[in-house]
């Protein structure tokens, strides 16, 4: 028996299926999941001494690689001064001021712990500004375990055949309106049942937990439309695709201003931690400004501060995205030959560092088509590429991500393990 068989068996009499997030146990694949005992640059190490090029990333902030020096070492000398202190600190007023520069129509900020906190934060944000009720979110896009937003979810919820939670209520579901992704068609129908009912929609601008789905050409120009027409607030959820698809995030990369913002992931540089921000004139409801009260003992924590800024910093340079492009695309073609030489359907996605694989011949825009990709196949591909040192995602609809501290020679060994995969499949 391994130590992480051991552990997983230990884990599961103190812990819920022995994980403290559904998608690490693995009932998405074939198998048990991994514990992971150390992680440096583009690689894992679990507890048995197995290595692993590594595709997750802590899903999605290692996008230095793990455990970066100069990272650390700004880490260490942050705790030498405390941990936490529940009140306002230097670190705080840096990193708003540096997203604020950074991000467009971010004009304020409010620093939150996760990106759950951060999107039911600017939902009940959006809500208090237009004195509304209802939402639009999209099948398939997962914004966090806040009640209002486990409809028609993504990510882990898919993994789990369970899509809407147990537990939510009928009152807090009842204003989630659900809309098909890449379809404008599906989203003006729901303004025109509700035209003055809608607070605002919130969006991944480049959906991440229904595996890698990319926003096919004017949709998010027609959300943006649309809510101005109906004077709805437009929510961009970048907690994944914030400093992940471009430096300024997918505002800046699609041409579009939304109201509102929420980041996560990159801005705490493997720490805990999350973001909400947007317009001066929205933001200022929030307390003690204005009436919408939220509210964190350990926002803006001073390690995830330190983390995020040392992250931020060294990432800041128009080179590091041509590399992440460069590597995503080496390594998507070439999985994409490969799947093809040995006769299987196979269809890649990719925006920047994030990107995505199917075994399916038609193309993927939505909840639908990805869920018609052949979901055995890639149990049995992600099984055989773990057992020979590939770690991508436990379960087939969750985004990849690149770091910059991925090779040359790592891609190439993937694609190497890849072929046996495939001709084995």
């Amino acid at each position: 028996m391994t130590k992480s068989t051991q552990l997983f068996t230990e884990s599961k009499k103190h812990i819920p299926g022995g994980v403290n997030s559904p998608v690490r146990a693995f009932t998405g694949v074939y198998g048990e999941p991994i514990f992971i005992d150390k992680a440096d640059k583009a690689y894992l190490y679990d507890v048995d001494g197995n290595k692993y090029i590594d595709f997750v990333g802590s899903w999605g902030p290692a996008i230095l690689g793990h455990n970066h020096p100069q990272v650390a070492k700004a880490v260490q000398e942050s705790v030498a001064h405390g941990l936490s202190f529940g009140a306002p600190t230097a670190l705080e007023l840096e990193m708003a001021d540096y997203l604020t520069q950074h991000i467009p129509n971010l004009e304020l900020v409010r620093m939150v712990s996760s990106g759950t906190e951060a999107t039911m934060s600017a939902i009940r944000l959006a809500r208090g500004y237009t004195g509304r009720n209802k939402i639009i979110k999209f099948a398939g896009c997962y914004h966090g375990h806040s009640d209002a937003l486990l409809v028609n979810a993504g990510s882990g919820a898919l993994t789990q055949g369970t899509p809407s939670s147990a537990g939510v209520t009928p009152g807090a579901a009842q204003d989630t309106l659900v809309a098909k992704y890449n379809c404008l068609a599906s989203v003006e129908a729901l303004f025109k049942a509700n035209p003055t009912e809608i607070a605002c929609i919130i969006v991944e601008p480049v959906a991440g937990n229904m595996n890698c789905v990319p926003p096919v050409e004017g949709f998010l120009q027609g959300l943006r439309a649309l809510c101005d027409q109906y004077g709805a607030l437009l929510i961009f959820d970048e907690v994944m695709t914030g400093f992940r698809v471009d430096f300024a995030g997918s505002q800046k990369l699609f041409g579009i201003n939304a109201d509102l913002i929420t980041l996560g992931k990159i801005i705490g540089g493997g720490m805990p931690v999350g973001a909400f921000g947007g317009k001066k004139e929205i933001m200022q409801q929030i307390a003690p400004l204005g009436g919408v009260y939220q509210a964190g003992t350990l926002s803006g924590n001073p390690i995830s501060m330190t983390a995020g800024l040392t992250t931020l910093k060294l990432l800041n340079h128009e080179s590091n995205y041509k590399n992440l492009e460069q590597s995503t695309t080496y390594l998507i073609e070439g999985l994409q030959v490969l799947a093809h030489k040995y006769g299987h359907d196979f269809y890649t996605t990719k925006v920047g560092g994030m990107f995505g694989f199917f075994f399916t011949k038609e193309e993927v825009v939505d909840l639908e088509t990805a869920s018609r990709a052949d979901i055995e196949k890639y149990k049995k591909f992600h099984q055989f590429m773990l057992a020979n040192g590939v770690y991508f995602a436990p379960s087939a609809f969750e985004s990849s991500f690149m770091s910059l501290a991925h090779t040359k020679e790592d891609l190439d060994f993937v694609l190497e393990v890849a072929e046996k995969a495939f001709a084995n499949l």
